[in-house]
C-alpha cells in the first residue's frame, strides 16, 4: 500500500499543478498584463495669496471608475497670488514657468499633448474684478499667454465663481474619503451608509461652508443640486467674500487704527510700520476707508495683547441684526441647520494644527479652542466664525474634522473642478468595471483549493513512507 502511494504522489501533484497552470492560462490577457497607462490631469490653484499647481493621475481605461483619481505631484508658485500682478499683468505668467517646466519632466512626454490644464482662479481674482475688470482681464491673459506656450492640452484660464468654489471642495473631499460610492472586496460597487461630509475651506480672501441638507433652501442661490453615481444631493453652499485670513486681518488692522491706535490682537511688545495703501486699497476695507489719507503714509502700531478689545474687533465683523429667513448665519445670509459631520481644511487647519502641535494645546473642544486663543493673547478668526458666524455648538463641532489631506491628497476645490470638466465622475451608477473579473476570481478560488489538496497529499506520502519499510 505504501508504494501505491507513492506511486500515486506524483501524478497528483502533476495535476494539481497543471490545473493551477490551465486556469492561468484562462486568465484574460489584460489581467495578467503590465499596469495600465496613466493619464494626466493638471490643475493650477490661483489664490489670493499663492498660486500652486496639482497633477493628477488615474489609470487611462477607467475614467468612469471612483477611487482611483490620486495625485502625482505638486509645486507652490513663488511670489503672490496672480491677483497681486494687477500692475504688472506680465509677471502673473512668468511666475508660472518654474512649475509649468516641472509638469514638463513630471508628466510622460508622450502623455503631454492628452494632459488637460486649467487655471482656476479664486477669491483674490474676484476682489480685482470688482475694482477692475480690465486689470482682471489682462491678468489672465498673460497667464494664458503662458499657458498656450506649453505642449499641454490647455482648456481656460477662468475666476471661479464663488459658489463652484465652495462645491468643487466639496465634491472634492468626499470623492476622496469614498462617501459617494465605494469598491467592495467582492467585486461590487455600493453606497456607504455614512453619509457624505460637509465641508469648510479658509482661504485667504474668502471663506466656504458646503454641506448636503434635505430641505429646499430658503434662498436659491445658495443651492446646488447634484446627480453623482446615480445618486441626488442637494446640497447647501455660501462662499463670504472678504472673510478669508488675509482680508480679516486687514480689516482687523483697519479697526485698530481707527478705534484704539494700537492693535489689541497683536503682542504686547510687536509694533510694525503700517502702510496705509496697503491697509485701504482692498474692496474689503471700503466701508472704513477714511474719505481723505494719504496713500504712502507709514503708521506706526505696537500690539497690546488684550483679547477682550481683540474678540470686540472681531465681533463687528459679523451682522446679526437682521435676517429675512427662517434662519441665517451672519449678514443676512440664509443657512440651514448644520447636519452631519465635516471636514475643515486649508487656514482652518492650518490655525487648529499650529495651537495643537506648535503650542501644544488642547483643542478638541469649542471651550478648549477658546482657551487656547486666551492662552496665546491672539483671538484666531476660526474661532469666531466657527462659533458665532456659522453656530457650531459643542456637540456640532465634536463631528468637525480638521485636515490638510485625505489619504495622501490635499483637499480643496482643484481636485473636484478637474473631476467636473473631465467628466471623471458620471451621472449614472457604473457597472462592474473595475477590480479582478469573475474569471480570476474562480481561478484564485480552484488555486486555493488546489493547494491544500497538493499539501494533504503530501503529507500521506510522508506518512506512509514513515511506515513503510521500503521507505528506507
Amino acid at each position: 500500500m505504501a508504494g501505491k502511494a507513492l506511486s500515486l504522489l506524483p501524478p497528483l501533484l502533476l495535476a494539481a499543478a497543471g490545473l493551477a497552470g490551465l486556469l492561468l492560462l484562462c486568465v484574460p490577457t489584460r489581467d495578467i498584463r503590465e499596469p495600465p497607462a496613466l493619464k494626466y490631469g493638471i490643475v493650477l490653484d490661483a489664490g489670493s495669496s499663492h498660486t500652486s499647481m496639482f497633477i493628477y493621475k488615474w489609470p487611462a481605461d477607467k475614467e468612469n471608475d471612483t477611487g482611483i483619481v490620486g495625485p502625482h505631484s505638486s509645486c507652490d508658485v513663488h511670489g503672490g497670488g496672480i491677483s497681486s500682478y494687477a500692475d504688472s499683468p506680465s509677471g502673473a505668467g512668468q511666475s508660472l514657468v518654474e512649475c509649468l517646466n516641472q509638469a514638463l519632466r513630471d508628466v510622460p512626454k508622450e502623455r503631454h499633448a492628452g494632459t488637460p490644464l486649467y487655471l482656476g482662479a479664486t477669491a483674490g481674482m474676484r476682489l480685482l474684478h470688482l475694482t477692475s475688470p480690465e486689470a482682471s482681464a489682462n491678468v489672465l491673459a498673460a497667464a494664458t499667454q503662458t499657458l498656450t506656450q506649453y505642449p499641454f492640452d490647455f482648456r481656460g484660464a477662468r475666476i471661479l465663481s464663488a459658489q463652484d468654489e465652495g462645491v468643487f471642495g466639496w465634491v472634492t473631499a468626499n470623492y476622496l474619503l469614498e462617501n459617494f460610492i465605494k469598491y467592495g472586496w467582492v467585486g461590487q460597487w455600493f453606497r456607504p451608509k455614512k453619509g457624505t461630509l460637509g465641508a469648510m475651506d479658509l482661504g485667504g480672501a474668502s471663506t466656504q461652508i458646503t454641506f448636503e441638507t434635505a430641505s429646499p433652501a430658503e434662498d436659491p442661490a445658495s443651492e446646488v443640486q447634484l446627480r453623482l453615481y446615480g445618486q441626488h444631493y442637494r446640497v447647501y453652499t455660501h462662499s463670504f467674500l472678504c472673510y478669508g485670513r488675509d482680508q480679516v486681518l486687514r480689516r482687523l488692522l483697519a479697526s485698530a487704527l481707527q478705534t484704539h491706535g494700537f492693535h489689541p490682537c497683536w503682542p504686547k511688545g510687536y509694533s510694525a510700520h503700517v502702510l496705509l495703501q496697503d491697509v485701504y486699497e482692498s474692496p474689503c476695507t471700503a466701508a472704513q476707508r477714511p474719505q481723505t489719507f494719504n496713500r504712502s503714509t507709514k503708521v506706526s502700531l505696537s500690539g497690546s495683547s488684550d483679547p477682550a478689545l481683540c474678540r470686540g474687533l472681531i465681533s463687528e465683523l459679523f451682522n446679526f441684526s437682521s435676517c429675512r429667513f427662517s434662519r441665517c448665519s451672519f449678514n443676512g445670509i440664509f443657512q440651514p441647520p448644520l447636519a452631519g459631520k465635516f471636514i475643515a481644511f486649508s487656514a482652518f487647519f492650518y490655525t487648529v494644527d499650529f495651537l495643537r502641535t506648535v503650542m501644544g494645546l488642547p483643542v478638541a473642544t469649542l471651550q478648549q479652542l477658546e482657551a487656547a486663543v486666551v492662552t496665546i493673547c491672539n483671538q484666531t478668526w476660526s474661532e469666531q466664525l466657527l462659533r458665532r458666524g456659522y453656530g457650531f455648538d459643542e456637540r456640532a463641532f465634536g463631528g468637525v474634522t480638521f485636515q490638510k489631506k485625505a489619504g495622501d491628497t490635499a483637499v480643496g476645490w482643484a481636485l473636484g473642478y478637474m473631476l467636473n470638466l473631465t467628466n471623471l465622475i458620471p451621472a449614472d451608477p457604473p457597472g462592474l468595471r473595475k477590480g479582478t473579473d469573475f474569471s480570476s476570481w474562480v481561478v484564485l478560488l480552484l488555486l486555493f483549493a488546489a493547494m491544500p489538496l497538493a499539501a494533504f497529499v503530501l503529507l500521506l506520502h510522508r506518512a506512509r513512507s514513515a511506515e513503510s519499510p521500503s521507505a528506507i
